[in-house]
């Protein structure tokens, strides 16, 4: 009798815990794993890469104020690769583990996704049913280790500087308030950023805010949505997790995670360059003709692109003095139909600025408008970071065959270029020319490597004329005279670092034209094009070197804030190939605040294996062509 107690004990034991849900998920490559815990009727989490703790004792919850209990589990693996529209890469791998969460918050069901990537993890809630116009929170508690040291994104205004997560609760937040994407340096070798994705999918939720809490001293993200409608989902939590910061930028998950392709036939979106006009006003060219707003200055524009298969011209503000729906009034100095005729016959597509300020008419009238004028795209200023507004401007605008480049604070729909890949560049982060006193090479290094992670950016680099700028030539330059802080050769490099399927130059043909050997390294750059891209070197404050390869060429990118010298193991080449590869670099005379234009241009042959050594000055860059012989 004993024994059959004893077997049936251990029976039920075994049976019991095989009924338990499995509450551990671990990444394709064994090397991160996520533990959930639901004790207390809590649901916490802990994160770790191999042996290194990366987030511990962490809550996570859809209705925070309600118990919780675990009912079941699942576990799926996905391992298939899709083609982005346009990217960084021409072909992207989505391998992952699943883990499907069935939860219990007091007779209210919910599911929660946890994704495990080799390099990443992402949070997703689904809710069938909440009771109408209910108040919840999308809850989620970030416990790094506390000499974690947090990067954040600081908007046109002065950079913030690191803070430790032991010294959060001591961060004015009246001044200072911490966005995503957030950048973590865990330890010298392990790099976070915290960051959200598909937000386009997720109604009723706003842009993810990142809060400090007082009783834990931790970061939290709290993001109250109020229920409308039944099948309740939360846009991704994404966290990211890289042994360097540089890869950071190449971490796919966020655009894994997100929707999926919704335009059925995207031929029309195709990436490229642009040339502006706003910061060439009153620039005066050496055969004395002065640009502004009139078709001779738009000729010009339109002729150089033409010439140097420039893809976009880009017309901005003042371009019209009145706005009713689906109608605008033109300005006297300009005969918009001219230039629009000018164009199509030189074959270069326009990109037309609109200005929400000028008035509030509903979109549905104005992007059938541009597009009844042959415009390729829109670019949409002060909009503000209202999120319901700007999926339905991403969305009408595919329906009207237009990409949308969104101008002055927008919302960061991380993962949208997956989903609507018309949305081809925006101006999240502090663009070159405005707030001049904010704006330094150190400034582009962190927005390089912060701002750029939530998606491609439009930062209106690759200003060749910058004595010009300095002197206050431009009516729309910097105001304070002598201080952009930059070189010819840095503008070049920068234009390729800023991930963007728009790259907007923003100087004078001319400027262009006297430095065409330089401006090569533009022209021949395939942009959004790219087959495969590396982050050969980065630090924060002080560099960073981007390869972006296309077919069998390679361009390279670097600048470097404080200067010095940066090696390149062309371990990337094919083997028993040779290259030719032209090198655009500064000079011994070259000077980012006293003698920025001076560059030199020479030609080399390369194999795999050579090591190349760059030198870089303070503020200045370095940019490297090489393709096959």
């Amino acid at each position: 009798m004993k024994k059959i107690i004893y077997f049936l004990s251990l029976f039920l034991l075994q049976y019991s815990c095989a009924k338990q849900p499995h509450l551990e998920l671990v990444s394709p490559d064994g090397k991160l794993t996520v533990k959930l815990d639901n004790s207390e009727n809590k649901l916490t989490y802990n994160l770790y890469k191999n042996d290194t703790e990366i987030i511990l004792n962490s809550k996570i919850s859809i209705l925070q104020n309600s118990k919780v209990e675990v009912v079941n589990t699942k576990q799926k693996q996905v391992n298939k690769s899709w083609n982005p529209v346009w990217g960084q890469f021409s072909e992207i791998n989505n391998h992952y583990n699943e883990l499907e969460v069935t939860l219990n918050y007091e007779g209210v069901p919910a599911t929660l996704f946890i994704r495990s990537y080799i390099n990443g993890l992402a949070f997703r809630f689904k809710v069938s049913e909440l009771p109408k116009n209910s108040t919840s929170s999308f809850f989620i508690e970030y416990g790094l280790s506390n000499k974690s040291q947090l990067y954040s994104p600081a908007g046109s205004g002065k950079l913030l500087e690191p803070v430790s997560v032991e010294n959060l609760t001591q961060l004015d937040t009246k001044k200072h308030h911490l966005k995503i994407p957030l950048v973590a340096e865990v330890s010298q070798d392990k790099y976070v950023s915290i960051l959200e994705s598909d937000l386009i999918s997720a109604s009723g939720f706003d842009v993810m805010s990142l809060q400090i809490d007082k009783q834990s001293k931790q970061l939290i993200s709290k993001n109250d949505f109020t229920s409308k409608e039944d099948n309740i989902i939360t846009p991704w939590r994404v966290i990211l997790v890289e042994d360097t910061i540089g890869d950071l930028l190449i971490n796919t998950v966020s655009l894994n995670v997100a929707a999926e392709n919704k335009i059925k036939d995207p031929s029309w979106i195709k990436p490229g360059k642009t040339l502006w006009d706003w910061r060439v006003h009153g620039y005066t060219a050496k055969d004395g003709f002065t640009y502004g707003i009139d078709n001779e200055s738009y000729y010009r524009f339109i002729d150089f692109a033409a010439e140097n298969d420039i893809e976009y011209f880009m017309i901005d503000d003042a371009w019209y003095t009145h706005v009713e729906p689906g109608k605008m009034t033109l300005s006297e100095k300009l005969d918009l139909e001219k230039v629009i005729e000018y164009a199509k016959e030189k074959e270069v597509e326009l990109l037309l600025y609109y200005d929400r300020r000028h008035g509030n008419y509903g979109d549905k009238e104005l992007f059938p408008y541009y597009k009844s004028l042959n415009m390729k795209g829109i670019k949409y200023g002060f909009m503000g970071p209202k999120v319901p507004f700007t999926r339905d401007a991403i969305r009408l605008s595919a329906e009207s065959n237009l990409l949308i480049d969104f101008h002055d604070g927008p919302v960061p729909f991380t993962g949208v270029s997956r989903t609507y890949p018309n949305a081809i560049t925006r101006e999240f982060c502090h663009a070159q020319q405005d707030y001049r006193k904010a704006f330094t090479p150190k400034t582009f290094i962190r927005m390089a490597l912060i701002n750029a992670l939530q998606g491609p950016l439009d930062m209106n680099n690759g200003i060749f004329d910058v004595t010009s700028v300095n002197a206050g030539e431009r009516q729309k330059g910097p105001k304070k005279r002598n201080s952009l802080q930059t070189t010819s050769v840095a503008e070049a490099a920068r234009t390729l670092i800023i991930f963007s399927g728009l790259v907007c130059i923003p100087d004078a043909p001319e400027a262009y034209a006297e430095k065409l050997d330089l401006f090569e390294f533009i022209k021949e750059m395939p942009v959004g094009k790219w087959d495969e891209t590396k982050i050969l070197h980065a630090k924060m404050d002080a560099y960073i070197s981007t390869a972006r390869r296309h077919g069998d060429e390679w361009f390279i990118g670097s600048v470097h804030s404080k200067g010095g010298t940066l090696d390149f193991s062309l371990d990337f080449l094919k083997e028993n190939k040779t290259y030719t590869v032209t090198y655009y670099e500064d000079t011994k005379e070259t000077n980012s605040k006293t003698n920025p234009e001076a560059y030199q241009v020479r030609t080399a042959t390369v194999k795999k294996g050579d090591v190349i050594k760059a030198n870089i000055v303070a503020g200045s860059g370095h940019c490297m062509w090489i393709r096959p012989v």
